[in-house]
């Protein structure tokens, strides 16, 4: 579908074929859910084609008033190599450049911890991300990187903690010693922390880099400046008029599901809104 093989509408006009046969009622689930993603991936990228600026500048304007983000330099270089000694975030970007293909969480947080913790440029941590997806569509990626960062501003803040999401994600830790090899040693318990492992002398430093940043700090210093961001004055009014204009069909009062085709319009949209007919 990225390449334009198939136009959304083949593609959602097959699935209402297949809905029409009567299939049993987990293959009926699945087509439901598979419609929504094709809904969703027409509202993402209608959003783009409403403001193609996307790329370069930030949804909600305040948001680019963000003072330091960095584009290059040391920290950029070690996010993008996956040694920014932070085990499942570096084995994930390892993955990425390795395979080209990575899930939709790991992207989320390879972004959220680049533009959060890292406080870097979300335009620069989107070109390389963008570059490295095997199945890059701009209509999806650009909006998901704004959200993800905080730029849009009107989703909720998304401030991933990467150690977390290595002990939830990895449990075992098997994805994460088989990118990052240089950690197969360490035990479990230490695995996505390894600066805390009695052992770490000879790794961190010498085989494996030390934290680039201390998560928690940082963590905290973002989410003081972004949620600074939205206490001024006018950030609320200005997210009123964008969310008139970029809220989701399943938010919108505009759409509803038919059931057999998916999201549909309603009633008429007014001027500015977006919306799709398949």
């Amino acid at each position: 579908m990225a390449v334009g093989a198939l136009s959304a509408r083949e593609v959602e006009r097959a699935a209402v074929a297949q809905l029409a046969a009567r299939p049993g009622p987990d293959w009926a689930a699945n087509l439901r859910a598979f419609q929504s993603r094709i809904a969703w991936r027409a509202h993402f990228t209608q959003k783009l084609e409403h403001a193609p600026q996307m790329e370069h500048v930030a949804t909600h304007s305040a948001a680019d008033r963000l003072p330091g983000r960095m584009a290059h330099g040391a920290m950029f270089d070690a996010w993008a190599a996956g040694q920014t000694g932070l085990p499942y975030l570096d084995a994930c970007m390892r993955y990425l450049a390795a395979t080209g293909w990575i899930n939709f969480r790991a992207r989320a947080m390879l972004t959220s911890v680049a533009t959060h913790h890292l406080w870097l440029d979300w335009r620069a941590v989107g070109h390389v991300l963008a570059q490295r997806f095997t199945d890059y569509d701009p209509g999806i990626h650009w909006p998901q990187i704004q959200m993800q960062s905080g730029m849009s501003g009107i989703n909720r803040l998304r401030i991933y903690n990467p150690i977390k999401q290595g002990l939830d994600q990895d449990p075992t830790g098997s994805f994460t010693r088989r990118w990052v090899p240089e950690l197969v040693g360490v035990p479990d318990g230490f695995l996505q922390m390894p600066w805390k492992w009695p052992g770490a002398q000879g790794i961190l430093g010498l085989r494996y880099p030390e934290p680039v940043i201390d998560v928690t700090v940082a963590a905290r210093a973002a989410r003081a400046a972004m949620g600074g961001l939205r206490q001024e004055d006018r950030f609320a009014a200005d997210a009123a008029v964008l969310i008139e204009t970029h809220s989701s069909p399943a938010q919108n009062p505009l759409f509803f599901n038919d059931r057999k085709g998916g999201m549909r319009r309603a009633r008429p949209a007014p001027v500015g809104q977006l919306f799709l007919d398949l």
